[in-house]
């Protein structure tokens, strides 16, 4: 256990080591990090870590005011980017430099973190870039994204930064800190870490969310039940549905309450003297909060299928496993699943279990190309479809 701030960083001995270093040895910080690592591997968790040891005068000791605010995330001086749309354009980008060019008004530092910096258009990674090659006195960058991959990432930007990979965290290390920091009966935070493939959040949901093991198990059931077109036709329609009714839960009220709360900054409906004038030009603002808001619509959806789609892939892969290694206990992605894992392996093979990989994959980058998912999905499912 490594105390204080830094007991939020699960499995990531070494990550922990080397920024407590920079925190303490001038010589071994810098202004610009790059956190990269797999899906749930708690990249931004370590960056809030860090910028709270960073604002903390004792380091990161977790029980002071700048440690207590920072991960509360009302630190005045630590700014966090979170893009709820499918990209981060260059407008929030110039808004990000505008800040990082303020000096600290109470800490020690002007922080500023980026989550899903691969999000970033190019406009917006020049923009960045041009503020990390001259970066402003007492002000950190910390940049959050699944990978190193050149796509992913400008490699322009990525020679600037000091990188940080983070790895996935030990079974062993998830349903601990389920147990201990968040009450979950040990068997049940077991299950979960296991069935999370290594992904910290989603252990978390599915420890503590009937809906999220139910929604689970509802994709697991997927390949065994497609035996015919109709069935094929019909798991495509599930997904689509989930997918559908998470989104309308997660926007419902939130795009109400915002498109309310900016019509009355605008004065929408008011009347009198000068309120045609300051209305102005209104029409626009609710046309491009209409669009940022279908941009997250369509970024929540996007998640949902590619839960649904990696937990098909892992469901493939154990049954490529099974089949290759039969009688042998090696990890799998779903331990929970075993039998259906060695049912496909019988019924598809080594070469069938590949192939739909692939065709999940390839669903994957259709999806990122905006086709159609009702279309993308039917595809997927014919493409998963048992033999006869």
């Amino acid at each position: 256990m490594t105390g204080g701030v830094w007991e939020a960083v699960i499995g990531q001995p070494t990550v922990v080591a080397e920024l407590r270093a920079a925190v303490t040895d001038p010589a071994a910080m810098t202004h610009a990090w790059l956190f990269t690592g797999p899906p749930g591997s708690g990249r931004s968790v370590a960056a809030r870590a860090f910028a709270a040891a960073l604002q903390c005068p004792q380091g990161g000791d977790g029980t002071c005011h700048d440690c207590r605010t920072v991960l509360a995330g009302t630190h005045a001086d630590v700014n966090v980017i979170v893009p709820d749309g499918l990209s981060i354009g260059v407008a929030e980008a110039r808004e990000l430099v505008r800040v990082a060019g303020r000096a600290p008004s109470q800490g020690r530092w002007q922080v500023i973190i980026v989550e899903d910096a691969d999000r970033m258009s190019e406009a917006a990674a020049n923009a960045v870039l041009k503020m990390i090659e001259e970066p402003p006195p007492r002000t950190v960058i910390m940049l959050c994204a699944p990978s190193l991959h050149p796509e992913d990432v400008s490699v322009t930007i990525r020679s600037r930064c000091r990188v940080m990979g983070l790895r996935t965290p030990s079974v062993e290390a998830i349903s601990d800190v389920l147990i201990r920091r968040d009450g979950v009966d040990p068997a049940l935070a077991a299950w979960a870490a296991g069935a999370s493939g290594g992904h910290i959040g989603r252990a978390r949901r599915l420890a503590r969310d009937e809906d999220a093991r139910l929604t689970r198990k509802a994709v697991l059931d997927i390949p065994l039940s497609l035996v015919s077109l109709a069935a094929c036709l019909n798991a495509a329609d599930d997904l689509v549905g989930a997918a559908q009714e998470e989104t309308d839960a997660a926007t419902g009220a939130l795009n109400g309450a915002e498109t309310e709360a900016l019509k009355a900054s605008l004065g929408v409906g008011a009347r009198g003297p000068g309120v045609v004038a300051a209305s102005r030009g209104s029409a626009g603002q609710l046309k491009e909060l209409e669009k940022r808001q279908k941009s997250r619509a369509t970024r929540i959806g996007r998640d949902s299928f590619d839960r649904a789609l990696v937990d098909l892939a892992g469901l493939y892969r154990d049954a490529l496993v099974v089949g290759s290694a039969p009688g042998e206990s090696l990890p799998l992605n779903h331990p929970d699943r075993r039998a259906d894992a060695e049912e496909l392996a019988r019924r598809i093979g080594a070469e069938g279990a590949l192939r739909r990989i692939d065709a999940v994959l390839a669903c994957r980058v259709a999806l990122e190309q905006n086709v159609k998912p009702q279309i993308a999905l039917e595809a997927l499912a014919v493409a998963l479809r048992l033999p006869a």
